[in-house]
């Protein structure tokens, strides 16, 4: 029997280069796939447990401080360019890229307590326990201290009769606001503070102006208080009072109206400006008191630095961490930045190092390929179908915790059950006539605001 061969081009079956993919052709109907539901859970399966095998957050650390260090600012157009102050007055500026330092100098005795930069970029800003501001051309240090062998001309002093705790500079205009005594404005041009604002006796700790509303700043007092004001007004506009102290708050870059605030009580409260008297959110999983925050550009995470030792990685919908970062050697740390192009954080510490880590902590860092780009876009899309199973849940959660960490978590819960049945028992040996208010349990976003003043 004679079998007849029919002849191919060549160029149909074969493949130019190893890239080169042939195309199938696939039927997408349910009834000739019953096992495909089956096989993307295992595909989600094995995704997750790959996350956890491959995550490997830690990229480097940036040495040479001889203190603590205390504050961060970024620079607004270079990723690469970080500023840092340390408790020793010393400001340093970084690259990020050959992770070195290319300018450093002692503008402060004591503490730097806040740096931040002009919105183009050209000047910074520090402030300090001395009573003095500092003002910087940033371009024309580097140039100067890299063609002098570090020699600079000395920045801009301006002396104060009070400390300062904390500065920020307006998004657009011309003006930078300090946190103490009393809440100043400055422009770049004066020597003396051209608006006050008081509203209480207590020292103001720090000070941020909204992204989006340019006009509004929010700051956190010594009084537990959180107060909003507007430059364009010569009186504060409302604030709130706390059962304990605010350390630091962060704006929402998307969303003008919201805010969150790191207090003292462990957790993060989310806010909406305009209605003060409950929090929208409730961020838990600290075991001491959040120190710092700064949120992500894309305004959908936020990153918070703790007195526990550990930095964490909070969705802004979300009450719980999807991330914590620690080590052995890091202390309790002061300052937390997220990079502009959202893909590291950063953080400084008390034993004088500051770290860059990765956002997502099993990313594959440099270029990839666009077939890489679809296996890793297919397996987020498998992994947030398959989210809510529960050995799959179970992998994505599981965090290696310190013992000091895991250790407080256990008394922080049985402290909370505790509390929990008191109330309980309480409410139960109350008399029949006791009123209907009473016997309800607060509310977790409404106990922790004991006070909103206009």
């Amino acid at each position: 029997m004679k079998v007849k061969v029919i002849s191919r081009d060549p160029a149909e079956y074969q493949r130019r280069t190893k890239g080169d993919i042939h195309k199938v052709a696939s039927n997408l109907d349910p009834a000739l796939h019953p096992f495909e539901a089956p096989r993307e859970y295992q595909r989600a399966l094995n995704a997750i447990k790959l996350d956890r095998v491959f995550a490997k957050p830690f990229v480097g650390a940036l040495d040479g401080h001889q203190d603590g260090v205390f504050c961060f600012a970024k620079h607004p157009h270079k990723l690469s360019w970080l500023l840092s102050g340390a408790c020793d007055g010393e400001v340093r500026l970084w690259d990020l890229t050959t992770r070195t330092c290319m300018h450093n100098a002692t503008l402060h005795q004591g503490f730097v307590q806040g740096i931040t930069t002009t919105p183009n970029g050209s000047h910074f800003i520090t402030v300090g326990q001395d009573k003095t501001i500092r003002v910087a051309e940033m371009e024309r240090t580097v140039s100067q201290a890299q063609a002098n062998g570090g020699v600079v001309e000395e920045p801009i002093k301006i002396l104060h009769k009070n400390f300062f705790t904390g500065v920020d500079h307006h998004q657009k205009q011309d003006m930078f606001a300090t946190a103490g005594p009393s809440l100043d404005l400055w422009s770049m041009t004066r020597n003396e503070p051209i608006q006050t604002f008081s509203w209480g006796a207590d020292t103001i700790t720090s000070v941020r102006f909204n992204p989006v509303e340019t006009n509004i700043l929010a700051s956190t007092a010594d009084d537990r208080n959180i107060c909003l004001y507007d430059v364009r007004a010569a009186t504060p506009i409302r604030k709130v009072i706390m059962r304990m102290r605010t350390n630091a708050i962060a704006w929402n870059p998307m969303e003008a109206f919201n805010f969150v605030a790191a207090n003292e009580d462990h957790n993060l409260y989310t806010f909406d400006m305009r209605r003060l008297d409950k929090a929208r959110k409730v961020h838990k999983d600290h075991v001491s008191a959040v120190l710092d925050i700064d949120f992500s550009p894309t305004g959908q995470e936020f990153v918070t630095g703790a007195y526990d030792k550990s930095l964490r990685i909070f969705s802004s919908d979300d009450g719980h961490s999807r991330e914590i970062y620690h080590t052995k050697r890091m202390q309790r740390i002061f300052c937390v930045a997220w990079s502009s192009d959202a893909k590291y954080v950063m953080s400084g510490s008390d034993e004088m190092n500051i770290r860059l880590w990765k956002a997502n902590a099993s990313e594959q860092l440099g270029t990839k390929s666009a077939r890489q780009l679809a296996s890793a876009k297919y397996a987020d899309s498998l992994k947030e179908r398959f989210k809510h199973h529960p050995e799959i849940r179970r992998i994505a959660r599981n965090r290696h915790l310190p013992k000091e960490i895991y250790k407080g978590k256990q008394q922080k819960r049985e402290m909370e059950t505790s509390v929990k049945r008191k109330a309980s028992n309480v409410r139960k040996t109350m008399s029949k006539k006791a009123k209907r208010s009473e016997k309800k349990f607060p509310n977790e976003r409404d106990k922790h605001v004991m006070n909103e003043v206009e």
